[in-house]
Order: structure tokens, then C-alpha cells, then sequence
């Protein structure tokens, strides 16, 4: 063997590769790949908050023979059972054929997104403009906020208990709405503000209308005509608006971007990249020997408080109800159990390089991403998966030809975040990080890869069948 073959061979022994994954997939994989991603694109346009997120899966559920679970059913393997969380969130599970003992495979992923909510009072009138007061939920730089087209989605409830549902914006015959900015002309002390102050929480104010009720020349006539709008097509009062739920988000559709269309434009790719990849993976697996169980929670972006985020006790009780269903018990199967917390990472932006240490960071086209740990600084926040779990996943991924990659979320001390691995892994589970690598991540419109976003179809799927 000549010199030059042997530190090639040498170099492919040792040495880590990481490279674009279209490299290594034939153009039958490229093919599933793009078909897969035109049902993601599907999900996106129609699940744009949480409560649609999970109306869509109940729909999936069903059409795949899902029932509903009650407590007390003589589950058998094969068994497809779903549990649906006050409509924003939701837990399914497919009965394996190992003993539940054995433990569950468990993904987890989150279907709420950055958004602006409305406030409980949010209907004025100013200089005869109608606006909408919000308050915005999760971590965004409020400037993106501005000039751009939102739609309206979410619920009100009405005095006498009737639920109705809102959504405005979205068919292109629908009106649209927006939160307005300065002209530069006009924005000298603005501009010279730093950028996170350059617009505030109280300035994200939403333009719903400037035309007065006909019949009224008073102050407030604006106010009225908007009001009597809303109470002729959905029969709600402004005192309606205490009891409702009403999210502002994008009304931009998921595209493909690029000239190469290798990629999807999109409002709430975090989470719902993950989510979706992980619902499908859980329809789509078959005959697993072990339980899989998958939740798709709601109030991650807010800290998972609340009693539909995954600080809540409801997934802990679900797996106690089927041990119990099944003769054993939750401390049992959790303490047995392993998780693929199913969150996204931040892609390497070349415009932006210098928040990102570029042999441990996540690039785009590369595979789906592993996170060992998240967290800020000094690893605060995170549950930092063992070794030998790690190890395990690994093995996994190789074995069933999943490309994958390592990242983490930026340089130690540039900032960090974190997911809701933290919480699985306190129940005593084994828990890792996977998910897809986004740009742009938390603006109003995010890209992710399509060859990232199959593999983490395929990623979930290996776990569930494993």
C-alpha cells in the first residue's frame, strides 16, 4: 500500500466526517425526501397555533385508527390510543409487545410558537384608528413584529359558554393585519435607541380598521363600527374579549426557498418541525416492541408552566394510567424509559458567524442535530445527557442510516436557551435532544432544510421502532 492510500485510510478511520448530506443520499431519498416535505408544508399553512396543531393530529389520529383513551382500558399490543389535553396539547401512544415494564420510547416536542396575544382588553380607538392592544408571548426582537401582514387565530368564549373559533387572514379573500413603524424621516431618536428598545411591548399595537359607524358622529365611532363587524359575524360583545384566546401570527404560507427549493420558509418552524416529524414517526412506525409514547405540549416558549406545558404532571399521569392499565405502574416504566426531547438548534448563518464556535454548532443540509445539552453559560437549565445515552443514540442513528450531526446553541457565553428535556429527564427518564437546525430562528419567518427535516422523520421513526 502506497504512503498516500494509508493516511487516507487512516483519515477515514479516524477522523469525523461532516459534510452535505445530499452526498450521501441516492435520488430515490431526495425524492421521498421532497414529497414528505410537501405534507410538512400542508401542516404548517393549517396548524399555525397550538389548538390547530393538535385539531390536525386528533384528525391524523383517527384516519390511522386511533381512539380516544379512557382510563381503565385492556390495552394489548398494537393498541393505537390518543388523550387530548384541553385542546392544546396532546399525548398518543402505540401498545409495543415488550412488557410495558420494559419502559416507553418517549418524543416529545412543542406546538406553540413566539406570537403577540391579545390583551383581555385589547379593542381602542385613537384619532379614529382602531387597534388592537397585545402582549407578546416567548422570546422575539420586537422590531420583526412590525410592517408585516398578520392574521388572527384562536377562540372566544362567549357569556353563556358557547366556543367560537377565529380565524381571520388566511384565505386570500381574508383582510389582513399589521403593527405600524416610524418612516426613517421621522425615526432620528428611534434609530439611535439600541435594537432591542427600538420598539416596545406597548408599541406592538395591531391596525384593525379606520372606518366610524355611519350613524354616529360621537368619539368612538371607529371602536363601534369594528365591534358591530365582529358581533354580526361571530355574535361576540367586547366584554367577550375577557375570556378569549386570540394569537396575531404571520399570514405568510410555508415556501419553498431557494432556486434549488432545498429549503422551507415558514412561521413556526420552532417547534413544529420537530412536532410533525415526530407525529408522523408515530403513525408511520410498525409493530414496535416497546410502547412509544409521544406528546406534543404547549408552553415551552413561556417556561412549560401551566397545566398543558410539560412542568405539568399530565404526561407523568398518562404513562401512570396505561402502567396501570397494563399491570405495573408509572415510577416503573418512566424509571425504564427513554426520551428524543424533539426540539430544534440554531443553523450556522454565514452573515452571522461570530455567535457560533463552528466545529460544535448545527449546519444546514448536515443531518439532524443531537444536542447532548442546552442551557446558558455554566450549562444552567440543562439535564446534559449521560455518556452512555448518548452513546446509545449514536448507535442508533448509524445503524439505521440516519445522517445526524452535534451542535449547540451558540458560543458558552453568548447567550443559550433551553428545551423541555430538562422535565422528562426529572421523572428519571433518559433523555436526549434531536431535532432540526433553523435560520432565522424565533422571527416571524424561519427556514429549516428539507434533508434535515426527513431526517428527522427518520431519526424519530428508528427510535419508535428500536
Amino acid at each position: 500500500m502506497e504512503k498516500k492510500d494509508a493516511i487516507k485510510e487512516l483519515k477515514e478511520k479516524l477522523l469525523m466526517k461532516r459534510r452535505n448530506a445530499v452526498y450521501d443520499m441516492s435520488e430515490e431519498d431526495l425524492a421521498a425526501c421532497d414529497s414528505f416535505c410537501e405534507d410538512y408544508k400542508d401542516f404548517m399553512n393549517k396548524a399555525k397555533i397550538e389548538r390547530e396543531a393538535v385539531i390536525y393530529s386528533v384528525d391524523l389520529l383517527k384516519k390511522n385508527g386511533y381512539t380516544e383513551y379512557r382510563k381503565g382500558m385492556k390495552l394489548k399490543a398494537g393498541d393505537k390510543i390518543y388523550r387530548n389535553n384541553r385542546g392544546k396539547a396532546i399525548l398518543m401512544a402505540v401498545i409495543g409487545t415488550a412488557p410495558i415494564e420494559e419502559g416507553v420510547r418517549l418524543c416529545a416536542a412543542h406546538i406553540d410558537s413566539p406570537r403577540l396575544d391579545l390583551k383581555q382588553n385589547p379593542l381602542y380607538e385613537d384619532n379614529e384608528i382602531a387597534l388592537f392592544k397585545t402582549h407578546y408571548y416567548g422570546g422575539i426582537k420586537k422590531y420583526q413584529w412590525t410592517t408585516i401582514p398578520l392574521a388572527l387565530h384562536g377562540v372566544v368564549i362567549k357569556a353563556d359558554g358557547t366556543t367560537v373559533p377565529v380565524t381571520i387572514g388566511e384565505d386570500e379573500n381574508d383582510p389582513v393585519f399589521c403593527v405600524t413603524d416610524l418612516l426613517p424621516h421621522l425615526a432620528t431618536a428611534q434609530m439611535q435607541k439600541p435594537l432591542a428598545k427600538g420598539i416596545t411591548g406597548e408599541q406592538l399595537n395591531i391596525v384593525i380598521g379606520s372606518r366610524p359607524f355611519k350613524d354616529d358622529e360621537e368619539s368612538g365611532a371607529v371602536k363601534l363600527n369594528i365591534m358591530n363587524i365582529l358581533f354580526e359575524k361571530y355574535g361576540i360583545t367586547e366584554a367577550d374579549f375577557i375570556s378569549s384566546e386570540l394569537e396575531a401570527v404571520p399570514a405568510f404560507k410555508a415556501k419553498d426557498i431557494g432556486f434549488d427549493r432545498s429549503m422551507i420558509g415558514a412561521y413556526g418552524h420552532d417547534d413544529k418541525v420537530c412536532a410533525y416529524t415526530a407525529l408522523r414517526a408515530t403513525v408511520d412506525c410498525k409493530d414496535p416492541v416497546h410502547t412509544v409514547v409521544t406528546v406534543l405540549t404547549d408552553k415551552e416558549e413561556t417556561g412549560s408552566d401551566g397545566n398543558t406545558g410539560l412542568c405539568s404532571a399530565y404526561l407523568e399521569y398518562f404513562i401512570a394510567d396505561i402502567a396501570e392499565d397494563m399491570g405495573s405502574d408509572g415510577r416503573t416504566v418512566l424509571s425504564a424509559s427513554e426520551c428524543l426531547s424533539a426540539d430544534v438548534n440554531a443553523a450556522f448563518d454565514p452573515t452571522f458567524p461570530e455567535v457560533n464556535e463552528r466545529n460544535n454548532c448545527a449546519y444546514i443540509n448536515k443531518g439532524v442535530v443531537v444536542t447532548k445539552y442546552t442551557g446558558a453559560r455554566g450549562k444552567s437549565g440543562t439535564s446534559d445527557a449521560s455518556a452512555e445515552f448518548t452513546g446509545r443514540i449514536r448507535r442508533l442513528m448509524d445503524d439505521k442510516k440516519v445522517i445526524w450531526q452535534t451542535g449547540e446553541l451558540g458560543k458558552v457565553d453568548e447567550g443559550g436557551g433551553g428545551t423541555v428535556a430538562a422535565y422528562i429527564a426529572n421523572l428519571n427518564v433518559d433523555t436526549i435532544d434531536l431535532g432540526v437546525p433553523v435560520l432565522s430562528m424565533h422571527a416571524p419567518y424561519e427556514i429549516v432544510s428539507k434533508i434535515d427535516t426527513y431526517m428527522a422523520y427518520k431519526a424519530f421513526i428508528a427510535f419508535c421502532e428500536d
